[in-house]
């Protein structure tokens, strides 16, 4: 490693869309700010949806979304690349009452915030969908939301890192955090030492692995998301749209990006065991929306756990570039379905199919901010599935928390001790 690159100000953990926005928004502000651990861009945050909505959010996120929806409007002029943002609205459909209901009582939310956000009924459907089919008795509209490609956006928060001056360290993960007097040191690194007074942890997934080797548990549950994209067809709609069987985005060339309704599958590891206080509150509320696997996983993290074992030598490193495996099952239903919904459309193929861990908090909202048991190390983390999203104003915010010492937004809420203190609520996403 050269010398330029073993003092940084900032070394951030995780090069997926949080830490490559964190890096420029920090780069642009002078500061030296090294990125490590896999390649950019990082596992979810080339594995998502590209869904940025702002609806059905949690009020807590909702500050955060507005701002950052304002944000990714003007992404693709500040960033100098196509991200392929469409800015076609989000559509969330209800197959019964009871889900209409659901998303009437988040109307105050969306009112509060001053959101233009409807109900529509059956017969209002086809205006922002097109030939929909399904049965549908109504949605949720917000015309302002969008959606973006995952990868060329990190890619280009990257990009535009190293063009102010960020150094990004590619294959270089991170094996412990270095602290002295109860602060931040720097980093030791599969390829040398870097001296930092500041750590940013955005390791999606991997996030609780770097924190407990700081003795600071933080609770994450891995939510196996699968995702395809479809063979291309003439366009149908720019809206994004989010169906209980569904959910489905029109990209550019015409393909859509699908995936399947129904449980989330979760693949049972030792941490699902270690963090089983903080989650078991609200999946014994949710339990349908959750299926278990045990298989290679668990065998995998157990092995891991041995004394001696390169898992405990090196956390960060032994599993970098984890390629779960898709759930065909879920691939075929959401083709199916998406053609139930559009039968105009011609017979659809499957292009690409792809599978990815999304970090999921107790509560379901990010952990944002700086650890009080250690000074310099900042939580940007446990998004929950919301992080392409949130990725440019959390990058922002964690960016002003470093620099200016208050971030411009209130994210107290995000903070890393409520799991101490058992303020962890309810969920209260719609979506």
């Amino acid at each position: 490693m050269e010398a330029r690159a073993r003092e940084a100000d900032v070394v951030v953990v995780g090069a997926g869309i949080v830490g490559c926005a964190t890096a420029y928004f920090l780069a642009r502000r002078g500061m030296r700010v090294v990125v490590e651990r896999g390649r950019v861009p990082g596992e979810q945050s080339r594995k998502n949806w590209g869904f940025v909505r702002q609806q059905g959010r949690d009020p807590l996120e909702m500050p955060l979304m507005l701002e950052a929806n304002r944000m990714w409007r003007g992404l693709e002029r500040e960033l100098g690349a196509d991200i392929e943002w469409i800015q076609g609205g989000n559509l969330a459909l209800a197959a019964d009452e009871t889900r209409m209901a659901r998303f009437e009582q988040w109307l105050p939310v969306a009112r509060e915030f001053g959101l233009p956000t409807r109900l529509l009924r059956a017969h209002e459907l086809n205006a922002v969908v097109p030939g929909l089919a399904g049965g549908f008795v109504g949605g949720m509209h917000t015309p302002g939301d969008g959606h973006a490609d995952p990868e060329k956006t990190t890619d280009a928060f990257a990009r535009a890192a190293l063009a102010h001056g960020a150094s990004l360290r590619f294959a270089c993960a991170v094996q412990r955090v270095t602290t002295r007097a109860g602060a931040v040191d720097g980093v030791v690194t599969e390829h040398g030492e870097i001296r930092a007074p500041t750590v940013v942890c955005a390791a999606g997934a991997w996030s609780s692995r770097l924190a407990r080797t700081l003795g600071l548990a933080l609770p994450q549950r891995w939510v196996r998301g699968t995702v395809a994209r479809t063979t291309p067809v003439p366009a149908v709609t720019a809206c994004a749209v989010w169906g209980p069987g569904v959910a489905f985005r029109q990209r550019r060339d015409g393909s859509f990006t699908i995936a399947a309704g129904g449980a989330l599958d979760h693949d049972v590891t030792l941490d699902s065991l270690r963090q089983l206080r903080f989650f078991l509150p609200n999946f014994w509320k949710n339990k349908a929306m959750f299926r278990f696997h045990i298989g290679r996983p668990l065998l995998a993290s157990l092995a891991a756990a041995l004394p001696g074992s390169a898992a405990r030598r090196q956390p960060l490193v032994w599993d970098r570039d984890l390629e779960p495996p898709p759930n065909p099952a879920k691939v075929r239903r959401s083709l199916a379905e998406l053609q139930r919904l559009l039968p105009a459309l011609p017979p659809l193929g499957i292009a690409s199919r792809w599978a990815g861990y999304i970090d999921a908090a107790p509560d379901l909202v990010p952990v944002l901010g700086e650890a009080p048991q250690l000074r310099g190390f900042v939580f940007a983390t446990g998004f929950s599935g919301h992080g392409f999203a949130m990725g440019p104003i959390a990058g922002r915010l964690v960016s002003e928390l470093i620099v200016d010492g208050k971030p411009s937004l209130d994210i107290s809420g995000f903070r890393f001790s409520r799991f101490a203190e058992g303020a962890i609520g309810r969920p209260r996403n719609v979506l």
